[in-house]
């Protein structure tokens, strides 16, 4: 068991590694193809591989629920918002630095909690909120080009604006996470990509050399397609919450990288805006780790069936994801639930 934990430790580590290459090497690649075809690529990239993937051990697969009509409106938003996502970010990245275009990733978080506070009426402990104005503040001090003179950088704001579809996109697909991980893969990176190819024809853009496509693909694989097969082992066993803290990492990772490639100059904006992203980071781990615990509970509850008086008890877990006022209406629901199916078993 520990072995297997371990494994998923390094799973989640790795998704965070493969993802954060992202943005350094993008940039690189920003050199010889356009943002958009470059967006395209790079979904393509992750639908093709994770395509191959399921390919290659199809069995290990089968049980997994598929996508229904009523999970249309849900992969059409994912897919969307996967298209607006990474021409924002390789527009950002045009001009703004790789480090701080790495570090600006972690908005996500507070973009994907926040609407899922506004559109889906999650609970958000106050020391998430303490990590969402850290977090914010840390964004708002790399998006400043000129401190004196409040001047904002265009690069960072288009940045900032891919995080906050991404925070989007993430809700879509949560609605839709109990379904087939490969397909969701599949489907997110060949239409995303299409959509990106399609609108770099409609607007111009040159094609990119074989040798510079071919490496987008296999950044594409890497950093979407390789990062979220991992993270989706890792889930399996030490569940979403857990997983995601690890994989918190991956702007740092990714700051590092871009230090070590481009030799970005990094200022005192900059460690500052670093400092209060770290502190904004580890609250979010901390939140996440302490919301992650199940609790088990023994009830007891009698009831009368065809004038035969029947006493059941009933041991069941479930897990706290909020604080006590939450779990008070969570377990409500979780009891109603077990007398409804124990009542429909006894009168078939």
């Amino acid at each position: 068991m520990q072995h297997k934990k371990t494994t998923a430790i390094l799973l989640a580590v790795l998704a965070a590694a493969f993802y954060a290459v992202n943005v350094p090497v993008s940039k690189l690649l920003l050199k010889e193809i356009s943002p958009t075809f470059l967006a395209s690529l790079l979904y393509f990239g992750a639908g093709i591989g994770i395509g191959l993937l399921y390919c290659i051990n199809p069995k290990s697969h089968r049980g997994e629920k598929k996508l229904t009509r009523k999970d249309l409106p849900y992969t059409l938003g994912m897919i969307l918002l996967d298209i607006a996502a990474p021409i924002l970010l390789m527009l950002g990245l045009k001009s703004a630095s790789s480090a701080n275009a790495s570090l600006l990733g972690n908005f996500e978080i507070a973009a994907t909690t926040l609407i899922a506070l506004l559109l889906f009426r999650e609970k958000v402990s106050k020391r998430l909120w303490a990590a969402i104005l850290l977090i914010t503040l840390s964004s708002g001090i790399l998006s400043f080009e000129d401190m004196s003179s409040l001047h904002f950088s265009r690069g960072s704001l288009l940045v900032l604006a891919a995080a906050a579809c991404w925070g989007l996109e993430n809700n879509c697909t949560r609605n839709i996470s109990d379904k087939s991980t490969f397909e969701i893969v599949f489907l997110k990176g060949i239409f995303s990509g299409l959509g990106s190819f399609l609108i770099a024809l409609c607007i111009g853009e040159p094609f990119p050399g074989l040798h510079a496509a071919a490496a987008a693909l296999l950044l594409g694989f890497v950093a979407y397609g390789l990062s979220i097969f991992c993270y989706v082992r890792s889930q399996n066993t030490l569940g979403a919450a857990k997983t995601s803290a690890y994989y918190a990492i991956a702007p740092f990772i990714g700051t590092a990288l871009s230090c070590i490639i481009w030799h970005d100059a990094l200022t005192v904006q900059y460690f500052l805006a670093l400092a209060v992203m770290l502190l904004g980071s580890v609250l979010v781990v901390l939140d996440t780790l302490q919301t992650e615990h199940t609790h088990s509970h023994t009830h007891t509850f009698t009831h009368t069936h065809d004038g035969v008086t029947h006493t059941h008890t009933i041991t069941h877990s479930h897990p706290h994801l909020h604080g006590m006022h939450g779990e008070s209406r969570q377990h409500r629901h979780t009891m109603h639930t077990l007398l409804r199916s124990h009542n429909s078993l006894q009168h078939r």
